[in-house]
This record gives structure tokens, C-alpha cells and sequence, in this order.
């Protein structure tokens, strides 16, 4: 019996131990928290503006301009930045392509660390014609050199 009290006992200091523990660092990490979604999603603002004033370059500045960086859509893989603009400028800015009115929807930003964060979402076209083309998304971004950037995005 003295042994199941002593276990008892040690549990109790543990958890107790742990929880004061955590609760020292809740405040600064609800803060970053805070900080990443909203950083997250003025990038993704920034990218709605600019796509909606038919700045194609604009709307790439939320993607990292690197040769890593990863766009899937459909059965399509691309692979770096420059590939992903031609990919983007061939669909919505060559002859007889129209970019629509964008919007992003059901946004829903997961701070994975203080310089990283997953974001689930649905996209909407609004084209001339009346039609709305739209799927969903997830992103994974990095804040690279103190800036949140679009490291692989699967949209379909």
C-alpha cells in the first residue's frame, strides 16, 4: 500500500511539475502563435490583391523563389519558382485566358513551429462568363529571412 502512495505521490509531483512548466511558456508561445497565422494570412491577402489587379508577379511574391519550391496540381508536378510562374502565366495570362476574380475560403492556418505552418483552404474563380472554377488547397510555408513564403503548395 506504501508503495502505491509513494507512486501516487510522484505521479501528482510530475504532472503538477509539467503543468507549471507549460503554463510558463503558454504565454510567449500563444503569442508566436498569433504572430505565424497572422503573417500567414497576409501573404495570402497579398496574393488575392495582387492576383485580382492581374499582377501575376505580385502573386508569386508569397512563393519562395527557389528551384525547391513545389507546386502539385492535379496529376502535374512542378518543380521551382520560375517553372511555377510559366506554368501560371500559360493558364490564366496567355491569348484568350482570363485570370477571374479570387478568393480564399474556409482558411485554416496551422502553426507547425515558429518558422513553419500548414494552411488548408478552398480557392474561387470568378470568371466574365459567369463561371466559377474552385477546388481546395494546402500550402506549407516558411518564414525564410524573417518573411513567410510558400514552400509547396498542392492545389486541386
Amino acid at each position: 500500500m506504501l508503495m502505491h502512495v509513494r507512486s501516487a505521490v510522484a505521479v501528482s509531483v510530475l504532472l503538477l511539475g509539467a503543468a507549471g512548466t507549460a503554463g510558463a511558456h503558454d504565454a510567449p508561445g500563444a503569442k508566436t502563435v498569433a504572430t505565424s497565422t497572422s503573417g500567414v494570412r497576409a501573404v495570402l491577402d497579398k496574393q488575392v490583391e495582387a492576383w485580382n489587379r492581374g499582377d501575376l508577379d505580385g502573386f508569386m511574391a508569397g512563393y519562395w523563389n527557389s528551384p525547391d519550391l513545389v507546386f502539385q496540381s492535379g496529376a502535374t508536378l512542378t518543380r521551382g519558382w520560375q517553372q511555377t510562374l510559366e506554368r501560371y502565366r500559360r493558364l490564366y495570362q496567355a491569348e484568350g485566358k482570363e485570370m477571374g476574380r479570387l478568393r480564399f475560403e474556409e482558411l485554416d492556418v496551422q502553426p507547425l513551429s515558429p518558422d513553419a505552418a500548414f494552411v488548408r483552404g478552398r480557392w474561387q474563380l470568378t470568371m466574365k462568363d459567369g463561371s466559377q472554377p474552385g477546388g481546395l488547397f494546402t500550402l506549407l510555408l516558411r518564414r525564410i529571412n524573417g518573411e513567410w513564403k510558400i514552400v509547396h503548395d498542392h492545389t486541386s
